[in-house]
């Protein structure tokens, strides 16, 4: 399985990514700026998909595969891209806040820690679909590191598109996120403009 190695505050940096987007609380020091470059478009285009990638966890591969069937798919092609990115079911775990940050929810899943529908499930991809009920394991919601998640995600901003019972670590996605119920700072038109030439 291919990994990302570049430190996160430093990919944050060069991206011009706030990294609460990716569920870390420190600041990235921003270096002065000596003067901007010129970016062209299809820099521009690379950059966005770039961001995506990044944000959630997705190599070049699955991210085109999303982008061939989200193309086929009826209504806009980038609200339905970001839509299948935001319905992932580790993204989803983070968003419940079963997790401090989008990793820890892949790893949370990869562990087999999470049931979908009652079901065991641990593929970080897998899309869940409207009415689905996500909760951890029962044996494992007593062990000292939920406590801990729970802890510090309290706090956190619940999308609309989830209902969730922190104290007994389940939750329902009432529906599938439209693009406007997703904060993801992408510009997913770019993303298209650079597939679809």
């Amino acid at each position: 399985m291919a990994v990302y190695r570049v430190p996160v505050l430093k990919r944050c940096r060069s991206l011009g990514l706030e990294p609460g987007f990716l569920g870390y609380d420190k600041k990235s020091r921003r270096k002065p700026n000596h003067g901007t470059r010129k970016v062209s478009e299809y820099g521009l285009q690379l950059r966005e998909k770039q961001k995506a990638k990044f944000i959630y966890g997705v190599l070049e591969k699955p991210f085109r595969n999303y982008y061939e069937k989200a193309d086929r798919m009826k209504g806009m092609t980038g609200s339905n891209l970001m839509t299948m990115l935001e319905s992932r079911l580790d993204n989803v775990v983070f968003r419940m806040g079963f997790a401090r940050t989008r990793r820890e929810a892949r790893q949370v899943v990869d562990h087999k820690f999470v049931l979908v529908n009652g079901k065991q499930i641990n593929i970080p991809s897998y899309l869940v679909k409207a009415g689905d009920t996500i909760e951890i394991k029962e044996s494992k919601k007593s062990i000292q590191r939920f406590k801990d998640i729970v802890g510090s995600t309290e706090g956190r901003l619940k999308p609309e598109w989830v209902e969730v019972d922190l104290d007994n670590l389940s939750g329902k996605v009432k529906e599938l996120p439209t693009r406007e119920q997703i904060d993801v700072p992408v510009n997913e038109m770019l993303i298209v403009e650079l597939y679809s030439k």
